[in-house]
């Protein structure tokens, strides 16, 4: 559950930024024939680009933690897993 939690967060953040950057009527950042039209920066569009890749890894990263953490300790409580992984 916590892990499709950040995923959710993460995705929440995403739509918000997207949603706050979106403007209409601007122009692929391209070579045009109007060169003074209104263009979108291409820097935010990188960046949340880069905020999906880094999400879904770290999204795989956890899910693997989870699969060699269950094979260790059989049980879903958090309290239990850390008393059995105290040294």
């Amino acid at each position: 559950m916590k892990i499709i939690s950040m995923d959710v967060m993460s995705t929440g953040t995403i739509a918000y930024y997207v949603l706050v950057a979106s403007r209409g009527g601007w122009f692929a950042p391209i070579a045009s024939e109007n060169p003074h039209a209104p263009y979108a920066d291409p820097v935010p569009q990188a960046v949340i680009l880069t905020a999906i890749v880094i999400g879904f890894s770290i999204q795989a990263l956890m899910l693997v933690a989870v699969m060699k953490l269950s094979r260790d300790n059989p049980t879903l409580e958090c309290s239990e897993i850390e008393k059995n992984n105290m040294p």
